[in-house]
């Protein structure tokens, strides 16, 4: 073996146990700050913000795919609902909470965003959140307005998501997204 060869079988041995800070969920982070970061840089924030929002109905109809099943397909009410909408983030490492409810919104908190520091500066990911959450709320509730009056993205200390569930006149003043129900086009989600 040659001091070339012994070099490199060493330094290879030693990798493992170098520190660095690489594991699968900050990869994923990171990437998909990147993502948002190039989509945003080439097309624009309002473009960027419009893949991602087909990105997160698409992932919205396979989450509440999931929750619909296990729940035995049955009908939900608003109060079922809003516990799916933190449960399921809080599941992929948000920090989520219910603020309040009534018969025509939901006021969730987040302390935490699962897409990690990589969403700081990349508003077009809250899209993600708007998206899932207005596809499921549209499917059980019939309706959903989405409108983040805070976000992490925005660089605020935590998130602020009002859900309107039925069209009344605060809904149609607020600045969100509005969702109806329709079939799920799962793209092989499954």
């Amino acid at each position: 073996m040659t001091a070339n060869e012994m070099f490199r079988a060493e330094a290879y041995t030693n990798v493992g146990n170098l520190p660095i800070d690489l594991q699968s969920s900050s990869f994923l982070q990171n990437f998909l700050g990147l993502v948002a970061e190039t989509l945003e840089d080439i097309v624009g924030l309002d473009d960027a913000s419009g893949f991602i929002a087909l990105v997160g109905q698409q992932m919205g109809n396979h989450i509440n795919k999931l929750y619909t099943q296990a729940l035995g397909d049955r009908p939900l009410d608003a109060k079922t609902v809003a516990q799916i909408l933190v449960d399921l983030k809080n599941r992929i490492e948000g920090g989520f909470f219910l603020i309040e409810q009534d018969e025509e919104r939901i006021i969730l908190g987040n302390q935490r965003c699962p897409l990690g520091s990589g969403v700081i500066g990349h508003p077009s990911l809250c899209m993600m959140t708007s998206s899932v959450f207005g596809v499921i709320v549209a499917h059980h509730l019939g309706y959903a307005k989405v409108c983040i009056e805070a976000a992490i993205a925005n660089g605020d200390q935590g998130c602020r998501v009002v859900i309107y569930t039925q069209p009344t006149a605060a809904a149609a003043a607020a600045k969100g997204r509005e969702y109806y129900p329709v079939e799920s086009h799962e793209a092989g989600l499954s």
